[in-house]
Parts: C-alpha cells; structure tokens; sequence
C-alpha cells in the first residue's frame, strides 16, 4: 500500500507549537481541527484528505495540525475516536438501567437508528474504515474500550429481561448489538443505490417512522420469551 507524503514524519519544525496558539484554548482547537477534519476525511476519503485544506478551513497552518496530532494518519485514527466516542456518550446518558428491560430496549434501539440516520457522516467514515479493513480501528485501544460499554450495558439488560420472564436466555449481546445497528446502519449507507433501485425516498418521515416502528418490533420479538 503506497503511503500518502502526509502520512511521513513530522517535520522538525512541527514539533514546537507558535507562540501565538499558547494564548488560545487548546481543546477548543483540537475540536476545530477534528470538526473540519471529518468533513474533509468524508469528502476524500483517507487517500484523497489533504491536512492543508483542514488548515485552510479553519486559518491555521498545517504545522499546528502537525503539533496537535503528530502526523495525517493520526489525526484520521482521533477523528474516529470521537465520532464513536460521540455515540457512546449519548448512549450512556439513556439511563437505560433505570427503565424496565423492554423499555430500555426500545429507547436503545430508537437512539441508534435516529443518530445513524441524523450523523450521516459517521456511517460514511465506518464505511471508508471498512475500505482499508479496519486497519487504524486497531490502532485504538479506546475504540474497543468504548464498545464493551455497550455491550456491558446490553448484557444487563438481557439477564434482567431473562430473569422478570420477559427475555429468552441464551441471548448474547453482541448479537443483539448487530441486529439493531445493522438495519440502522444500511439504510443510511445505502441510502442512495436502494433509494434509486427501489424507487423510494429513505429520508421521508413517513418512511422513517415506519422503519424506526418495524426494528424496534423486529428486536423486540427476537428477544421475547
């Protein structure tokens, strides 16, 4: 695999930051350069992404992106930590272990198909993560970190669902997680080609509500006793 030039070493001058930025909030211009750097990572993909267009969306220079991550490759690896991180987040503030098991079921499987269908661009970076085989998905220990968060809650869920008689056992959570992301995930990804082949408009409310309904049915009969 031929390597982007901007995926190179940091050049020795990158490595100190301006003088000027010591003035600024460093968070808030490491959230500026991710912001940017996912509209330009789902525009051009991995390859096609140019660290100086991000500077020039935001009147920086490509040596304060440099300082800030180091390198291209590394900036693409932060930006799927945050738009994954993003969902987990959200996810955690459901107070799913407060609500009854069919309840929390619900909630669940109604946010992640309403973020998937409201963040088109994280489908379109899973997608172009998937391209090169996930490959800088294994350079994050905190993108696995993340997902066992879910998967622990999911696990509680169920053993609660199996133990009121409201679930089957022998549920697995991972499983769960992927019957309810992959319905919410394909219909925006594919959005496009199944719009045009079957004549349809997915982002029609009317379609939406009936799709949101018709998973959180699916699931839910899935798991029933």
């Amino acid at each position: 695999m031929t390597m982007n030039p901007e995926l190179s070493a940091v050049p020795d001058a990158a490595v100190a930051a301006p003088r000027k930025s010591r003035k600024n909030n460093p968070q808030k211009t490491r959230e500026n350069i991710l912001q940017e750097a996912i509209v330009e990572f789902v525009q051009q993909g991995l390859a096609g992404a140019r660290v100086d267009a991000i500077a020039e969306r935001i009147h920086t220079s490509k040596r304060m992106i440099y300082y800030y991550f180091g390198s291209k490759e590394q900036l693409y690896v932060e930006v799927l930590e945050k738009l994954y991180g993003d969902i987990r987040h959200t996810e955690s503030a459901l107070h799913l272990a407060e609500l009854a098991p069919i309840e929390a079921i619900r909630r669940l499987v109604e946010f992640t198909f309403d973020h998937h269908d409201r963040n088109v661009d994280f489908v379109r970076i899973v997608c172009i993560e998937n391209i090169h085989n996930a490959e800088y998905v294994k350079q994050s220990a905190a993108l696995k970190a993340m997902t066992n968060t879910i998967l622990d809650a999911l696990g509680v869920i169920l053993r609660r669902g199996v133990e009121e008689g409201v679930f089957r056992a022998g549920l697995e959570p991972l499983d769960v997680h992927l019957l309810i992301n992959s319905f919410s995930f394909y219909r925006v990804s594919n959005r496009q080609t199944f719009g045009e082949i079957f004549q349809i408009d997915l982002s029609d409310e009317e379609v939406k509500r009936r799709h949101r309904e018709m998973i959180c049915e699916s699931v839910l009969r899935y798991l029933q006793a």
